[in-house]
């Protein structure tokens, strides 16, 4: 026997609380849902202050009664688009003014200084023959420095004093160079990575040299020498390094251009270890936490459970906050940057795999288990064969995503483009930035069209 609900009191119990009057109703889900979205939209509203939108809730609150009392009286629910558009209507304009959007703010004189160089990217220059050389530099100092001397091929390089810190001067003295030849010095980190020294650390330093090959100039220690250090306290050996150059004709790959190819090899090949390790892990994994095969008895579950919730912990840590943590461990590099995107890719790819197991036919695996085959005969004979082909779709399209994530892992240090990057952006090289987009773009795009290649012939 059906029971009668009063509509006015389920609209008073709605006004009372949100979705009261829907349980009242026997609507039990929809009156939570309802309670749950009322509560976050008025807390919204309230948390940002402004008594414009006030009346939302109000809204959402009358409606409620409204649906309440139509469920009790006609059975019949209302539709949640007036209440769902009031809240995102509150939702996108607080939104809005919070993040404090203001298009009058933009600066087209600025944002032209930026584009115009951008047109033209750093990637190739006349060629030219190479005279160079470098000597080495403590920073910070260490209790006894080794002398900041070199010599190789009849040239001699000295810098005074042997160590410094960030900001200290230094003067740099280079004998056996080409005679009355413009030189550039460059300093350059214990990764490689090269920092201006001209102007305010943003333009090349550059010198003649005298009838005899010798320079004598002033450096100041870069702020930015130890911005990337694991720990800035720690003596490293830096580099001061001149430059000269000689035309030969035709053209070749610029000073940033190479630096461009070198991180994109790098780039590719941090994705491509990262994947790699990640397979070789997130296999066994997989089979691990797959509910299918590991519910049989309480050990196997127990196991599952463990797995399943080491993966979640792992995938909802961002590759780039524990690309930072192996920094610290590891040290600045792209055996970083290929250890945090390997680990954040097992915990991916042990999911996936994991969807897949459970996913498949469970004829061939109740067949096999009636033979009396134990655990590791059942997943050979009537798991694997099933599991292939999404398996390969998988690894490869997560090899894509490291080739992206791997220029995100060099912000914090991890090596690659993504640390040229943002040290281009640092020295307000944007002919350089501009050559790391194109790079950057030209990269993803064959990666994508590779992949999907493969996985045509694969799946």
């Amino acid at each position: 026997m059906e029971i009668k609900r009063s509509p006015l009191l389920a609209a008073l119990l709605s006004l009372a609380i949100p979705g009261l009057g829907q349980v009242y109703a026997g609507q039990r889900y929809r009156g939570v849902s309802i309670l749950i979205g009322s509560l976050v939209a008025a807390g919204m509203v309230f948390w940002y202050g402004d008594p414009l939108w006030y009346f939302v809730p109000v809204v959402i609150q009358l409606w409620n009664a409204w649906d309440a009392f139509s469920l009790a009286g006609q059975g019949r629910a209302r539709s949640i688009l007036i209440p769902v558009v009031f809240a995102m209507a509150a939702a996108y304009t607080i939104g809005w003014q919070v993040v404090g959007i203001d298009f009058a703010a933009a600066d087209a004189n600025r944002a032209l200084q930026i584009l115009r160089p951008m047109l033209r990217p750093d990637f190739i220059q006349p060629r030219r023959e190479v005279n160079s050389m470098y000597v080495p530099v403590e920073v910070p100092c260490s209790p006894q420095p080794a002398q900041a001397r070199r010599e190789e091929d009849g040239k001699t390089a000295m810098v005074m004093p042997d160590c410094g810190r960030v900001g200290e001067t230094m003067i740099v003295n280079v004998t056996g160079l080409w005679p009355n030849t413009e030189t550039e010095i460059v300093w350059n980190t214990p990764i490689g990575n090269a920092l201006m020294l001209g102007g305010n650390e943003d333009a090349m330093l550059k010198m003649q040299t005298d009838e005899t090959g010798a320079l004598t100039t002033t450096v100041r220690v870069p702020r930015t020498a130890l911005v990337a250090a694991p720990d800035p306290t720690l003596p490293q050996n830096h580099r001061v390094v001149v430059y000269q150059y000689r035309p030969l004709g035709g053209i070749e790959l610029s000073y940033i251009g190479g630096e461009v190819a070198h991180g994109a090899l790098a780039t590719v090949g941090m994705a491509l270890i990262a994947t790699v390790l990640a397979v070789i892990f997130a296999i066994p994994i997989s089979f691990l936490a797959a509910h299918n095969l590991m519910s049989g008895n309480p050990v196997t579950y127990a196991i599952y459970f463990v797995v399943r919730t080491l993966l979640n912990i792992l995938r909802s840590i961002e590759s780039l906050i524990i690309a930072i943590v192996f920094v610290v461990i590891v040290g600045l590099g792209t055996f970083a940057g290929a250890l945090a995107l390997a680990l954040h890719s097992i915990a991916a790819l042990a999911k996936l795999y994991s969807e897949v197991i459970e996913g498949i036919d469970p004829g061939p695996i109740e067949a096999i288990r009636a033979t009396g085959a134990n655990w590791l005969q059942t997943v050979r004979y009537a798991v694997i064969p099933q599991i292939i082909p999404p398996f390969t779709a998988f690894t490869i399209y997560r090899w894509d995503i490291n080739v992206r994530s791997a220029t995100i892992v060099g912000f914090v240090g991890g090596g690659g483009l993504g640390f040229l990057l943002i040290e281009l952006i640092r020295v307000n090289n944007m002919q350089g930035v501009s050559a790391v987009f194109i790079t950057i773009a030209v990269i993803v795009t064959a990666m994508d069209y590779i992949s999907a290649k493969i996985r045509e012939r694969l799946v």
